[in-house]
């Protein structure tokens, strides 16, 4: 019999703690030793979310999230807390010797100074953000099966980077001039009480929000700098839309060649020919975010607008699974030795 691997769940009482607890209950290779909340500590997972109820995980007391109680129990740790909790925690955790999967972030940005720019609190462990890899496996594999700290990605900048990447590396876009047009459901808010969250604020209803200063803009510009090997500015727009989970991206970028759809299009699936989860859409098919609903996939489509010279990108993701839980759980599995695909489910829930 092959030797479990031992998981802690900082935060079992969020989204993304809720999506973890998922993938966790069918993961073959992980065992939930621990699952931790201040508020609920003493209670059995499936006295919270009773949807856990007979399952592997549902039985489990939630405890205090104690460092040195997670250090002796546990192999590897997801911390699914807000920015700035996660801070200390994750760091004590590694000095500890785990291995630690944090997605706040925390561990997110490269340069202290611009962590606090856009989080408005100095970064308390800045030699663990200089260790941190960027969870994002298309980009980074190798890397994130050497961590100790990876730093799982943000919903939309999964979508922004991915749908980016090749027009960008491959310089068929300007670097310069990029709209992104996004469009989140309400899951992506957390589950904390907030009125402008409730059903009846959002029901019905369309709203843009944090236009200009929403805090993923800098993470989207420091991988797409990297990748275009120049500095990127960006113009990010998020909106909220009335519906529990997705995300849909439609970016705009200038071309800098004049190419065919059809070689951008091949160019798009060349790059991610080896990566199974992110699918170029044939032309003239555009992503729908119910085709993604609780996977991996990222799906592409692509526009050619040779009125305005513009190549459009459209892309769908699940904000939940690729954008947070699930994404969080194929780094695990690289950090472990395990099959990246472990416990991830095949197949989308498209009703």
């Amino acid at each position: 019999m092959k030797t479990l691997i031992r998981v802690g769940l900082v935060g079992v009482t969020g989204y993304t703690g809720v999506e973890l607890l998922r993938l966790l209950a069918g993961h073959p290779r992980m065992t939930l030793t621990r699952a931790t909340s201040r508020n609920e500590a003493g209670k059995r997972i499936e006295d919270i979310h009773p949807a856990f109820l007979g399952t592997n995980v549902g039985g489990l007391v939630i405890s205090e999230p104690e460092p040195k109680d997670l250090a002796g129990a546990c192999d590897l740790v997801f911390l699914a807390v807000p920015h700035v909790t996660a801070m200390e925690i994750g760091a004590d955790l590694v000095d500890a010797g785990l291995k630690v999967v944090d997605l706040s972030a925390d561990f997110r940005l490269r340069d202290p100074a611009v962590y606090e720019e856009w989080y408005k609190h100095p970064h308390a462990r800045p030699a663990h953000l200089a260790e941190a890899v960027y969870g994002l496996p298309e980009l980074y594999a190798k890397a994130i099966k050497k961590a100790r700290l990876v730093a799982n990605p943000g919903c939309y900048p999964t979508a922004a980077i991915l749908g980016l990447m090749p027009a960008l590396k491959n310089r068929l876009a300007s670097s310069q001039g990029i709209v992104i047009d996004a469009k989140s459901g309400t899951s992506g808010a957390g589950r904390g009480l907030k009125a402008a969250n409730l059903f009846c604020e959002v029901a019905d209803s369309f709203k843009a929000y944090g236009l200009g200063a929403h805090r993923h803009t800098p993470e989207i510009e420091q991988e797409l700098s990297a990748l275009a090997r120049k500095t990127v500015r960006l113009s990010f727009n998020p909106h909220l839309v009335p519906m529990s989970r997705g995300i849909l991206e439609t970016i705009y970028t200038t071309l800098k060649k004049d190419l065919s759809a059809e070689d951008i299009h091949a160019a798009y699936k060349a790059a991610y020919d080896h990566h199974p989860w992110v699918r170029v859409l044939p032309l003239g098919r555009l992503p729908e975010t119910r085709f993604v609903r609780g996977t991996l996939f990222c799906d592409i489509g692509l526009v050619k607008d040779a009125r305005t010279d513009r190549l459009i990108i459209v892309c769908a993701i699940d904000n939940l699974c690729r954008g947070a839980s699930g994404q969080a759980m194929v780094n695990a599995n690289l950090m472990t030795g395990l099959s990246p695909d472990a416990g991830i489910p095949a197949a989308p829930m498209s009703l």
